[in-house]
């Protein structure tokens, strides 16, 4: 495994010591998927990942789902010349679907399961996952019986070394939980999403759960790189163009949000993004933060919230002007 000079964290009760930023591999899955970012230059995609190698970066997250395998052969292409002994942590993700016109689908049938694991063995051309994790629950919270037991299974056959969840709440966290333990959860977290403050972060904290969140960045929102023109011109094959986050009204109010980070920023040499997702990391209870980049001009932008911790009272002022 990669030696890095960036402090690292344990992840739950794992011996997965990760990097407080880890590269989300979400936007270089193209465009062919219902949340898709785009079109996307593997290149580019492959430097993004190196560069943030280069800087320290133990861990990558990607899924299935990612442009239906997308993503997770982009980032073998990446680690393909990566020294066994240099290699991060690769994360991926399973139970949400593509169907033949791009929709995702939930499915936590075993034999469904199993079949996507063993792909995603496959494109990411490893002998294991070192963090195999359920993408979505369904609606029927019964359906974590099998999907969670199928993941245990999976763990126990080795071909997966650690199991965690993604997206889910306390009840179906209760419910997995007395199946086999959960090493990890992955929710969305962000200073615009801030619902599992309230019951998820506690409940991740009494049980040991390690949590690494998602889009700490509000998927581009948060990074200052973002305008009113741009969120207008999104491309329609880009999610963020149907996202409510991205029109009005919630636009002004967000975009409010990124001049008190870019405020803080300033005074630090730091960039909004690295602001926000330094708020993320704030909590004792987060353990890591998931973070994308297209390019490696973007992983320079946000790598320096590995080490920037914000004040108690600049906590205080970016809680003033949450929307």
């Amino acid at each position: 495994m990669m030696k890095t000079l960036l402090a690292t964290r344990q992840l739950g009760a794992s011996d997965l010591h990760i990097t407080a930023v880890g590269f989300g591999a979400w936007a270089i899955g193209g465009s062919k998927w219902k949340f898709g970012w785009g079109d996307q230059d593997d290149a580019a995609s492959v430097d993004a990942i190196h560069r943030a190698l280069d800087l320290g970066v133990n861990w990558i997250d990607t899924a299935h789902a990612y442009g239906a395998g997308y993503s997770e052969s982009v980032v073998a292409r990446a680690l393909a010349d990566v020294p066994k002994s240099e290699r991060p942590y690769v994360f991926t993700k399973c139970a949400q679907l593509a169907d033949e016109n791009g929709d995702t689908v939930i499915s936590l049938d075993p034999a469904s399961l199993r079949n996507e694991c063993e792909g995603s063995l496959k494109r990411l051309g490893v002998e294991a996952i070192d963090l195999y994790q359920i993408h979505w629950p369904t609606d029927a919270i019964e359906d974590i019986d099998a999907g969670w037991s199928t993941l245990a299974d999976l763990q126990r056959e080795g071909k997966v070394r650690y199991i965690g969840v993604s997206n889910f709440d306390t009840a179906e966290l209760e419910r997995a939980r007395k199946i086999a333990p959960i090493t990890s959860l992955q929710p969305p977290y962000n200073p615009i999403r801030r619902d599992i403050e309230s019951d998820v972060l506690p409940y991740c904290a009494e049980h040991g759960i390690g949590v690494i969140v998602y889009s700490p960045m509000a998927s581009g929102m948060l990074t200052g790189a973002m305008t009113k023109e741009r969120a207008a011109q999104l491309p329609a094959n880009d999610w963020r163009s149907r996202n409510a986050a991205f029109q009005e009204p919630a636009l002004s109010r967000n975009l409010a949000l990124v001049d008190t980070l870019r405020a803080i920023g300033q005074r630090h040499g730091r960039s909004p993004g690295e602001v926000a997702i330094a708020w993320t990391l704030r909590n004792p209870v987060v353990t890591g933060a998931i973070v994308g980049a297209r390019d490696a001009a973007q992983v320079g932008g946000w790598i320096g919230a590995a080490a920037f911790r914000l004040t108690s009272a600049e906590i205080a002022e970016i809680g003033a002007a949450l929307p």
